[in-house]
């Protein structure tokens, strides 16, 4: 088979087809306006090349809006003379293009010195690389046209050879170290002061003050801000603080007292604690700042950041000062004891409100101890302010008594009582002892107080005025405790005996009483309920615990007993024994039924004790006051054994006849005393109402009426002890005053109804006798009453100056006839 033959190809056409149209070739539009672009580019770069730029004149023909128009000529026209200083202008410096004026810069631009150091180079190339780079810079440069004299490698070389620095150094420049002058100032010294405001006159008018104030210049406030900026311990120090700097538009502490007039001085201080004061009291808890600020003011020295040398304070100020915080404390301190929070209070989260009030509660302490220790140096000083820090310290003791420090202040007044000498000051803290007892409702200060007083005086060796313990006649204990105690022991009411709850099933089964109520499940439940309610409002109220309150009474009792029978047991006489007396008369009730034996053994030997100073040869008479204080102790131990027997002792067994004939011996030795019925002489004046002392009148028929009282008696009349005692005070009336004649004649008569055989002695008539009557025998069995007749009786009737002692005796006489 042989091959085919391969077919020619055909011959282009060298026409083209029939409907095809031939159009010129042009350019596409973005290819144009690329062109454009370019050509316009190249004209500015030509202009930017220039060295200069021609500025348009008025007469070219080239520029736009050539012709001034109407409005422009009539502005030139007014304000022609404004802007003359187009004229001045340096045509060739606005002329000057912009890569002319780059090149000036960089001939004239300073260049750093290289730093010569040993440090190896930080170009990362070789000498090579450098020389590449110059070409590279020399080929990037080489675009800039002929005209400039030089490129910008040429300039940065001429600029170094002349100057002698390096561009890439970072040392400073000499103008760079050199400060920057300020120029003068143009204002005067005039326009520096500021004319003070106007104020206003009682009739209306405005006047000027004529105050001037000089405005700081700027170097002075550039020297304030330079203060400023100080080191971070020296700024500490100058910082005003709100206590001692000027704040809140209020002058220095140290400036108010450092004030040369002393008038203006205590002008200041008044107005500035006065509104100190005020807001302290709008705000308290946002006022720890003002509180101590109020207590600078009552420092003897004050000193302030700005001046650390201490500045002496005016002692009227310190007066103002301690008073008023007196004042603010009085109104602020809550009516709660604020206790120091323990450490897991203090790392547990609360609220935004609870931390703010624990703050304000812990810096309120800190202030009030500062307080309270600025009193006591004042009152330890005993200077011009001893006074007033004992009148504060005891308004904050007598109002203030439930806040904290109340031991301290308790103990500075207690520490004041401690002499022996009585003044003004002593009256103020008796009172304010009396005031706390009075006042007191659970026992708590009445037993510090008790403490306080016990060892102040052992400490003494009772050494101290015997108007200190008139105040625990104060205590509240005679009505508000149900106990018994002594100096060692104390022995409690018995409480109900209570029968568990098997007991008391099995006893309502017999039929016996129980304290145990039958209960349902239901009614336990309700009855559990109701005591947690009870619970819960008690404590709401805020009521004292009666059982805790006993306790401490129970305390109070024991240590009041441990004084008394120290000053009763002391060998030597102390002038504290007729306090110690009174108040075991008082409080006899509440003394141990074991300790009676030995507490009358002691009164025993007072009353001897008393009887034989009376008896020395070397005592002088009657009518003295020492004879007085003696026969006064007498009658105070008698009465105080009858009390402490006509209660609890009832049930014992004693003899009471020795006290009996102490009584008696003592009526004759009463009657010819002077002063009978003045209450027992005293220093102290109270500001309460407190019962006076009793006079020897008033302790003699005191204890007559506890002896002839049926319950010291028994019920049972002896008549010889009657009449030997109606005899005695018959003798005694006629020197006594009308008055306690008066009450002599009515026991009497008491003694005549009750027992009708001393109607014999009222009669004249002859009668037969046992014996005569022996009226200087002091016993009163042994002085055979019965063999005389009150014959007094007709002296009194007939003699007496005084019409109600007449008619008394006369009445007293007509008893036998009824």
């Amino acid at each position: 088979m042989g091959t085919k033959p391969k077919k020619r190809a055909a011959p282009a056409p060298t026409h083209p087809p029939k409907k095809q149209k031939l159009q010129p070739t042009r350019p596409s539009k973005s290819a144009q306006t690329k062109n454009k672009a370019q050509e316009k580019g190249k004209g500015k770069a030509r202009q930017f090349e220039r060295e200069t730029i021609e500025i348009p004149t008025v007469g070219d023909a080239n520029t736009e809006d050539s012709e001034v128009s109407d409005t422009d000529a009539g502005l030139l026209q007014e304000f022609g003379d404004a802007v003359g200083f187009l004229r001045s202008l340096d045509r060739n410096a606005i002329a000057r293009s912009k890569a002319a004026t780059e090149r000036l810069h960089q001939l004239h631009k300073p260049v750093r010195k290289p730093r010569d150091d040993d440090l190896p180079s930080t170009a990362s190339g070789d000498e090579d690389a450098e020389h590449s780079g110059d070409s590279m810079t020399d080929e990037s440069d080489s675009g800039v046209s002929s005209d400039e004299d030089g490129s910008h490698e040429e300039l940065e070389a001429e600029r170094q050879t002349s100057q002698g620095f390096d561009s890439d150094s970072d040392v400073e420049m000499p103008y760079e170290r050199i400060p920057r002058g300020r120029e003068a100032s143009v204002e005067s010294d005039s326009r520096r002061h500021i004319q003070g405001l106007p104020i206003k006159l009682a009739d209306g008018r405005i006047q000027a003050t004529g105050k001037m104030t000089r405005a700081p210049t700027p170097s002075e406030s550039e020297e304030e801000e330079e203060a400023t900026n100080v080191h971070p311990d020296e700024a500490n120090t100058r910082v005003e603080d709100v206590a001692t700097g000027a704040r809140f538009g209020r002058p220095a502490v140290v400036d108010v007292v450092g004030n040369t007039s002393r008038a203006a001085r205590i002008h200041e201080a008044k107005e500035q604690i006065a509104s100190v004061c005020q807001e302290i009291i709008a705000d308290p808890e946002n006022s720890l700042g003002l509180l101590r600020r109020l207590h600078t003011f009552s420092l003897q020295k004050i000193t302030s950041p700005a001046l650390p040398e201490p500045v002496t304070n005016d002692f009227m100020i310190r007066k103002l000062a301690m008073l008023s915080q007196l004042a603010v404390f009085k109104d602020i301190i809550p009516g709660y004891r604020i206790r120091a929070l323990t450490e897991k209070e203090k790392a547990e989260k609360v609220s935004q409100m609870v931390a703010h009030t624990r703050e304000w509660e812990q810096g309120l302490l800190v202030v009030y101890q500062t307080y309270l220790r600025a009193l006591e140096d004042s009152l330890k000083a005993k200077g011009e302010l001893s006074d007033i820090a004992l009148k504060c310290m005891c308004t904050l003791a007598a109002e203030v008594t439930h806040f904290n420090f109340r031991v301290n202040l308790m103990s500075c007044i207690v520490g004041q009582l401690s002499k022996k000498s009585w003044d003004k000051s002593s009256d103020l803290c008796l009172n304010t002892l009396i005031s706390i007892f009075r006042n007191d409702l659970t026992g708590v200060p009445s037993l510090e107080i008790v403490q306080l007083l016990n060892r102040m005086i052992k400490e003494r060796h009772f050494k101290v005025h015997p108007e200190v313990l008139t105040c625990l006649l104060h205590l509240r204990l005679k009505s508000e405790l149900d106990v018994r105690a002594s100096d060692t022991k104390v022995d409690r009411a018995e409480k109900p005996k209570k029968h568990s709850q098997g007991k008391a099933a099995s006893r309502r089964s017999k039929g016996k009483p129980t304290d145990q109520p039958h209960l349902s499940k239901k009614a336990k439940k309700a009855f559990k309920e109701r005591k947690e309610i009870e619970k819960e409002v008690r404590e709401a109220e805020a009521e004292v615990d009666k059982e805790e309150r006993a306790r401490t009474h129970t305390e109070t009792l024991k240590l009041l007993f441990v004084l008394y029978f120290r000053i009763l047991k002391n060998p030597h006489p102390t002038p504290l024994l007729p306090a110690a007396l009174r108040g075991i008369s008082k409080f006899a009730h509440l003394v141990n039924v074991d300790f009676f034996k030995d507490l009358m053994q002691v009164l025993r030997g007072l009353i001897v004790r008393e009887s034989t100073d009376e008896d020395d040869p070397e005592s002088p008479d009657w009518d003295t006051a020492r004879n007085a204080a003696d026969i006064l102790n007498r009658l105070l131990c008698i009465v105080t054994a009858f009390e402490l027997l006509s209660g609890q002792g009832e049930a014992l067994n004693i003899d009471l006849s020795d006290f009996v004939k102490h009584l008696y011996a003592i009526i004759l030795p009463i009657s010819l005393l002077p002063q009978i019925n003045d209450p027992p002489p005293t220093k102290f004046t109270s500001n309460l109402r407190i019962s006076k002392p009793e006079s020897i009148a008033d302790m003699l028929f005191r204890a007559l009426n506890i002896v002839f009282s049926p319950r010291t008696s028994g019920g049972t009349v002896i008549p010889w002890r009657s009449a030997a005692f109606a005899k005695r005070l018959l003798i005694a009336s006629i020197n006594w005053p009308p008055n306690i004649t008066l009450r002599a004649l009515e026991f009497i008569e008491a003694l005549v109804a009750k027992d009708p055989k001393l109607e014999a002695l009222l009669s004249t008539e002859d009668r037969s006798a046992d014996g005569v009557y022996l009226p200087q025998i002091d016993d009163p069995q042994l002085s055979r009453p019965f063999g005389t007749s009150f014959f007094e009786l007709l002296l009194l009737q007939q003699h007496h100056y005084d019409s109600g002692v007449r008619e008394a005796a006369q009445r007293l006489s007509r008893c036998t006839n009824s």
